[in-house]
Protein backbone atom coordinates (compact mmCIF):
# COMPACT_ATOMS: atom_id res chain seq x y z
CA UNK A 1 0.00 0.00 0.00
CA UNK A 2 1.60 3.21 -1.01
CA UNK A 3 1.01 6.75 -0.31
CA UNK A 4 -1.06 6.94 -3.80
CA UNK A 5 -3.67 4.09 -2.88
CA UNK A 6 -3.86 4.85 0.75
CA UNK A 7 -5.50 8.42 -0.15
CA UNK A 8 -7.75 6.52 -3.12
CA UNK A 9 -8.83 4.05 -0.58
CA UNK A 10 -9.78 6.78 2.16
CA UNK A 11 -11.47 9.05 -0.01
CA UNK A 12 -13.75 6.50 -1.57
CA UNK A 13 -14.54 5.73 2.16
CA UNK A 14 -14.80 9.03 3.49
CA UNK A 15 -17.23 9.00 1.04
CA UNK A 16 -19.99 6.82 2.19
CA UNK A 17 -18.81 6.67 5.61
CA UNK A 18 -19.68 10.67 7.29
CA UNK A 19 -17.41 9.39 10.76
CA UNK A 20 -14.24 8.35 8.31
CA UNK A 21 -14.88 11.61 6.24
CA UNK A 22 -14.92 13.42 10.05
CA UNK A 23 -11.82 11.45 11.30
CA UNK A 24 -9.95 11.79 8.13
CA UNK A 25 -10.65 15.83 8.32
CA UNK A 26 -9.45 15.68 12.07
CA UNK A 27 -5.77 13.73 11.68
CA UNK A 28 -4.94 13.42 7.76
CA UNK A 29 -3.73 10.50 6.00
CA UNK A 30 -1.24 8.16 7.53
CA UNK A 31 1.76 6.95 6.40
CA UNK A 32 2.43 3.77 4.14
CA UNK A 33 3.38 1.20 5.84
CA UNK A 34 5.48 -1.06 3.77
CA UNK A 35 7.98 -4.04 4.95
CA UNK A 36 10.30 -6.36 3.03
CA UNK A 37 8.66 -9.85 2.13
CA UNK A 38 11.35 -12.51 4.26
CA UNK A 39 12.36 -14.09 7.07
CA UNK A 40 13.58 -10.78 8.77
CA UNK A 41 10.19 -9.21 8.45
CA UNK A 42 8.50 -12.44 9.86
CA UNK A 43 10.83 -12.71 12.44
CA UNK A 44 10.27 -9.35 13.61
CA UNK A 45 6.97 -10.04 14.23
CA UNK A 46 7.59 -12.83 16.51
CA UNK A 47 9.81 -10.52 18.61
CA UNK A 48 6.87 -7.84 18.95
CA UNK A 49 4.53 -10.08 20.41
CA UNK A 50 3.27 -9.00 23.89
CA UNK A 51 6.02 -6.02 24.30
CA UNK A 52 6.53 -2.38 23.74
CA UNK A 53 7.41 -1.05 20.68
CA UNK A 54 10.70 0.54 21.90
CA UNK A 55 11.91 -2.88 23.80
CA UNK A 56 10.98 -4.68 20.27
CA UNK A 57 13.14 -2.45 18.03
CA UNK A 58 16.25 -2.69 20.95
CA UNK A 59 15.71 -6.49 20.43
CA UNK A 60 15.50 -6.66 16.95
CA UNK A 61 18.46 -4.41 15.90
CA UNK A 62 20.64 -6.57 18.62
CA UNK A 63 19.24 -9.88 16.13
CA UNK A 64 20.27 -7.86 12.95
CA UNK A 65 23.71 -6.54 14.32
CA UNK A 66 23.79 -10.61 14.64
CA UNK A 67 22.62 -11.61 11.65
CA UNK A 68 23.13 -8.85 8.81
CA UNK A 69 21.98 -11.04 6.54
CA UNK A 70 18.81 -11.18 7.64
CA UNK A 71 18.20 -14.55 5.80
CA UNK A 72 17.10 -18.00 7.79
CA UNK A 73 20.39 -20.21 7.76
CA UNK A 74 22.76 -17.79 9.22
CA UNK A 75 20.05 -17.01 11.60
CA UNK A 76 20.09 -20.94 12.73
CA UNK A 77 23.55 -21.49 12.86
CA UNK A 78 23.79 -18.74 15.80
CA UNK A 79 22.03 -21.32 17.93
CA UNK A 80 19.34 -20.73 20.66
CA UNK A 81 21.76 -19.26 23.52
CA UNK A 82 23.15 -16.56 21.30
CA UNK A 83 19.39 -15.84 20.16
CA UNK A 84 18.11 -15.77 23.61
CA UNK A 85 21.04 -13.44 24.62
CA UNK A 86 19.58 -11.01 22.53
CA UNK A 87 16.69 -10.43 25.05
CA UNK A 88 14.08 -12.82 23.50
CA UNK A 89 12.33 -15.39 25.92
CA UNK A 90 12.58 -18.68 26.17
CA UNK A 91 9.33 -19.71 24.07
CA UNK A 92 10.03 -17.06 21.03
CA UNK A 93 13.90 -18.06 20.50
CA UNK A 94 11.50 -21.67 20.12
CA UNK A 95 9.31 -20.00 17.63
CA UNK A 96 12.05 -17.68 16.21
CA UNK A 97 14.15 -21.08 15.71
CA UNK A 98 11.30 -23.01 14.12
CA UNK A 99 10.59 -20.36 11.73
CA UNK A 100 14.28 -20.18 10.47
CA UNK A 101 14.32 -24.01 10.54
CA UNK A 102 10.96 -24.25 8.15
CA UNK A 103 12.33 -21.58 5.82
CA UNK A 104 15.67 -23.36 5.37
CA UNK A 105 14.51 -26.84 4.96
CA UNK A 106 11.71 -25.74 2.45
CA UNK A 107 8.57 -26.44 4.31
CA UNK A 108 7.90 -22.55 4.33
CA UNK A 109 7.90 -21.58 1.06
CA UNK A 110 7.79 -17.48 1.20
CA UNK A 111 7.58 -16.90 -2.76
CA UNK A 112 4.87 -19.64 -3.42
CA UNK A 113 2.94 -17.90 -0.20
CA UNK A 114 3.26 -14.56 -2.11
CA UNK A 115 1.55 -16.15 -4.77
CA UNK A 116 -1.06 -17.48 -2.86
CA UNK A 117 -5.46 -16.09 -2.18
CA UNK A 118 -5.20 -14.31 1.43
CA UNK A 119 -6.86 -16.90 3.16
CA UNK A 120 -4.43 -19.38 2.01
CA UNK A 121 -1.71 -17.31 3.03
CA UNK A 122 -2.54 -16.63 5.84
CA UNK A 123 -3.00 -20.50 6.96
CA UNK A 124 0.15 -21.00 5.18
CA UNK A 125 1.72 -18.67 8.31
CA UNK A 126 -0.66 -19.50 10.92
CA UNK A 127 0.66 -23.20 10.59
CA UNK A 128 3.84 -22.27 12.16
CA UNK A 129 3.81 -22.49 16.05
CA UNK A 130 3.85 -18.79 17.63
CA UNK A 131 1.90 -17.20 14.59
CA UNK A 132 -1.29 -16.41 15.28
CA UNK A 133 -4.21 -14.66 12.92
CA UNK A 134 -3.22 -11.43 13.99
CA UNK A 135 0.64 -12.21 13.29
CA UNK A 136 -0.58 -13.70 9.78
CA UNK A 137 -2.61 -10.63 8.53
CA UNK A 138 -0.39 -8.14 9.57
CA UNK A 139 2.89 -9.84 7.26
CA UNK A 140 -0.06 -9.79 4.65
CA UNK A 141 -0.86 -6.42 4.92
CA UNK A 142 2.69 -4.98 4.90
CA UNK A 143 4.88 -7.08 3.43
CA UNK A 144 2.71 -8.87 0.91
CA UNK A 145 0.59 -6.23 0.34
CA UNK A 146 -2.76 -7.28 0.62
CA UNK A 147 -5.30 -4.52 0.45
CA UNK A 148 -8.29 -6.18 2.13
CA UNK A 149 -7.58 -7.52 5.72
CA UNK A 150 -8.55 -6.30 9.29
CA UNK A 151 -6.96 -7.74 12.07
CA UNK A 152 -9.56 -7.34 14.30
CA UNK A 153 -7.94 -9.08 17.46
CA UNK A 154 -5.58 -5.67 17.38
CA UNK A 155 -6.31 -3.73 20.65
CA UNK A 156 -5.46 -0.29 19.65
CA UNK A 157 -7.74 -0.85 16.05
CA UNK A 158 -10.58 -1.81 18.65
CA UNK A 159 -10.34 1.23 20.82
CA UNK A 160 -9.50 3.87 17.30
CA UNK A 161 -13.03 2.19 16.44
CA UNK A 162 -14.87 2.78 19.26
CA UNK A 163 -13.81 6.90 18.74
CA UNK A 164 -14.60 7.08 15.67
CA UNK A 165 -17.63 5.42 15.82
CA UNK A 166 -18.91 6.49 19.30
CA UNK A 167 -19.52 3.58 20.61
CA UNK A 168 -19.89 2.70 24.47
CA UNK A 169 -17.05 0.27 24.65
CA UNK A 170 -14.55 -1.35 22.44
CA UNK A 171 -15.65 -3.81 20.32
CA UNK A 172 -14.29 -7.41 20.56
CA UNK A 173 -12.63 -8.93 17.35
CA UNK A 174 -15.60 -10.99 15.58
CA UNK A 175 -17.59 -7.21 16.28
CA UNK A 176 -14.40 -5.24 14.44
CA UNK A 177 -14.56 -7.91 11.52
CA UNK A 178 -17.80 -7.22 11.20
CA UNK A 179 -17.99 -3.68 11.25
CA UNK A 180 -14.66 -3.46 8.59
CA UNK A 181 -16.57 -5.57 6.41
CA UNK A 182 -18.08 -2.34 5.19
CA UNK A 183 -15.30 -1.35 4.61
CA UNK A 184 -14.18 -3.76 1.95
CA UNK A 185 -12.63 -3.64 -0.42
CA UNK A 186 -10.09 -1.23 1.45
CA UNK A 187 -9.98 -2.21 5.04
CA UNK A 188 -6.19 -2.60 5.21
CA UNK A 189 -5.96 0.95 4.01
CA UNK A 190 -8.62 1.58 6.94
CA UNK A 191 -6.64 -0.29 9.55
CA UNK A 192 -3.35 1.73 8.79
CA UNK A 193 -5.84 4.89 9.38
CA UNK A 194 -6.98 4.03 12.58
CA UNK A 195 -3.50 3.40 14.05
CA UNK A 196 -3.25 6.55 12.79
CA UNK A 197 -6.24 7.90 13.92
CA UNK A 198 -5.67 6.15 17.28
CA UNK A 199 -2.62 8.26 18.67
CA UNK A 200 -3.66 11.44 17.17
CA UNK A 201 -7.53 11.72 18.11
CA UNK A 202 -8.70 13.18 21.51
CA UNK A 203 -9.60 10.15 23.84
Amino acid sequence: MDMLHIQIALDSLAARDPEVAKGLALVGYPQPRLRPHGFNTLLSIIVSQQISKEAAGAIQARLEALNPTGQAEPFLALGPDTIRAAGLSRPKVAYAMGLADAIASGTLNLDHIATLPDTEAIAAIMSLKGFGRWSAEIYCMFSLQRKDLFPGEDIALQEAMRRLKGMPSRPDAKQARIIAENWSPYRSAMAVFLWHYYRGAPA
